[in-house]
């Protein structure tokens, strides 16, 4: 008898964890269950389709059918999963009991926005789906003036967005720079900069306090101060979505994601669950820099974890590593990226550092069309070995970041770096010496 999938979820690691399973096992009957309306997109993608840069239906790269038809998966939208009972293998999606021998949870997260007056108000949006980018786009068209809470790289690439859209954009930021956390405070006054000379305007260390107006949005308070505009757009980080794993009684991390082993296995009451498996933004993962669990709800780790839960519920055997959680963010000609941890973050964790910045260009200097480039890598200071680095360019940060990942999960020090690794080299695409280097050198001369 053929084993019997059901994944709930169809963002990037269900998506994944469905395919996955489907390659491990061809006889598999599988099933994908999905409040959602559409599948297969990526919701990064919502403010330059916003900007006309592509279109809703471009980005979503297959319908359900396409799932049926070509991979003989059973996708089912709009369907909510309201109870899971694990030692039954039984669940109830919509009006339907469903069987399963293996269950595959990636219910994501919800954006979360504070418990303040106004926040249910017409006017007050979120970024997470296309049919919220459907909604802003919509009511784009009467609304002149906007306030983005949030700072952090969804809230900036809106906020660009809709200033090359021609609106007037306040971002607010109860933190005291722009991506807070995870960019160290001197690259992020850059990335403040730039975008403020494109005219974004920016409040600061500034917690919104209200949403205010008489049904729609007419303003937002700050510290006392009333700032008009005609929409809210929260960006102020996403929540795992816990309401299945509370009620199916998985174990819960200090972090707020569900607790699972390096299979992906969730536990209940401190044991190992044999048919479960959970991935993407609702999971809390292990981290590759430090000792101990970390959040990387990001869309490369969904993919990984899926394909890690895909292949187990399947009846495959492996393992999810640590991550170093690698990002990229395009914002207009500016392109900033990270990897490990920040200078903060190492702070936090009670470990000091040693810092080593290096400038250039993307291109060889006299080749046409570079752009300045900074690079700043960060190590422990007991051991000399890479925990972070960040870039800032106008092009190919997300080749250096990944590159420099790969030496942060490796544990390499600086000088490991300078003496071992290379640099592929051609005028239109790099400094002989890559810039990388620079910052390694920077940094060993610290030691």
């Amino acid at each position: 008898m053929s084993r019997s999938i059901v994944v709930i979820g169809s963002g990037a690691a269900g998506m994944t964890a469905a395919s996955t399973a489907r390659k491990t096992d061809p006889d598999a009957s599988i099933v994908l269950v999905t409040e959602d309306e559409h599948i297969a997109y990526s919701p990064c993608v919502i403010p330059w389709t916003l900007e006309g840069k592509t279109t809703w239906d471009d980005i979503v790269m297959h319908d359900p059918d396409y799932y049926r038809r070509e991979r003989g998966i059973d996708v089912r939208i709009l369907t909510k999963v309201t109870s899971v009972d694990i030692d039954k293998g039984l669940m109830t999606a919509g009006e339907e009991e469903i069987s399963f021998d293996s269950l595959v949870l990636a219910t994501g997260g919800n954006v979360f926005i504070p418990p303040i007056p106004g926040k249910d108000l017409e006017g007050v949006h979120v970024v997470r789906t296309i049919n919220d980018g459907k909604a802003i786009e919509k009511a784009l068209k009467n609304v002149q003036e906007v306030a983005v809470i949030g700072a952090g790289v969804i809230g900036l690439e809106m906020a660009l967005s809709l200033i090359e859209l021609g609106k007037a954009v306040t971002v607010v930021e109860m933190m005291d720079q722009v991506v807070p956390r995870i960019l160290d405070s001197d690259l992020a006054a850059n990335v403040r900069q730039y975008l403020e000379d494109k005219g974004v305007r920016f409040l600061m260390g500034s917690p919104i306090q209200s949403v205010d107006g008489d049904g729609l949005v007419e303003s937002v308070t700050v510290n006392g101060q009333t700032i008009p505009c005609g929409m809210v757009i929260f960006s102020t980080g996403v929540r795992a979505n816990l309401e299945l794993p509370n009620q199916m009684g998985l174990d819960i991390g200090a972090l707020g994601g569900v607790r699972v082993s390096p299979s992906m296995q969730p536990y209940r009451r401190g044991r190992l669950i044999g048919n479960v498996f959970v991935c993407g933004d609702v999971v809390q993962c292990e981290s590759a820099i430090v000792a101990g669990p970390t959040m990387s709800q990001l869309g490369s780790s969904a993919v990984r974890q899926g394909r890690v839960a895909g292949i187990n519920a399947a009846g495959g055997k492996t393992m999810h590593e640590g991550v170093a959680s690698p990002w990229v963010s395009v914002i207009g000609d500016l392109q900033v990226a990270g990897t490990g941890i920040s200078s903060g973050l190492a702070s936090w964790y009670g470990i000091e550092v040693v810092v080593g910045i290096g400038r250039g260009f993307s291109r060889a200097r006299y080749y046409p069309g570079g752009t300045p480039m900074t690079v700043k890598v960060i190590a422990e200071k007991s051991t000399g070995r890479l925990i972070g680095a960040q870039i800032i360019s106008g092009e190919d940060a997300t080749g250096r970041i990944n590159w420099l990942s790969a030496a942060i999960i490796e544990r390499v020090s600086a000088g490991d770096f300078i003496s071992r690794y290379e640099n592929a080299y051609c005028p239109p695409t790099s400094m002989v010496r890559d810039v990388a280097f620079a910052a390694m050198e920077d940094l060993v001369s610290k030691f």
